[in-house]
């Protein structure tokens, strides 16, 4: 995916800055999409591991699926399998977990977008809504970078259709 080495960037709120970043180099790539399109998950495997199950079906309430396309999808569903495999020989055979398994999965996830620091590497940040996020949990989170880069591109909804 292209992310950057070393530590995880810090949250946009909690950053400093004494100089100007260069334009450049976080200069955005806008995609056109379609608003309020949703691409419907394909249901989970009756016969994966409790634990993958949950991880899939986390993704359905998250942020960030919200710009999943089929292919992240059924990245998310081989995802879901590979930890099956790996947890289900864990406990059937009694073996330990193999730490380069773990890795490949862990990187899956990172691929997806699924954990706060490879959202962070790649300068996205979710936000929930400001209306009663913490009282509601079903408020769904929004990817605030985007709007930031129509306002740095001085355009209203570049490339949304109704």
């Amino acid at each position: 995916m292209g992310m950057k080495p070393g530590p995880s960037p810090k949250r946009s709120t909690q950053r400093r800055r004494r100089n100007k970043p260069d334009e450049s180099a976080t200069a955005p790539l806008v995609v056109a999409t379609v608003r309020g399109t949703r691409v419907k998950p394909p249901s989970e495997d009756r016969t994966w591991h409790p634990i993958a199950k949950g991880w899939y079906r986390s993704l359905k309430e998250s942020g960030e699926s919200a710009f999943f396309e089929p292919s992240d999808w059924q990245a998310a569903r081989l995802c879901a399998y590979a930890m099956t495999r790996m947890l289900r020989e864990h406990e059937d055979n009694k073996t330990p977990l193999r730490a380069g398994m773990l890795d490949t999965i862990w990187s899956m996830m990172g691929d997806l977008l699924t954990t706060e620091t490879s959202r962070r590497r790649a300068r996205i940040e979710l936000e929930r809504a400001a209306t009663d996020a913490e009282s509601d949990p079903a408020v769904p989170a929004t990817v605030t970078i985007m709007n930031q880069y129509r306002d740095q591109l001085g355009v209203d909804d570049v490339g949304v259709g109704s």
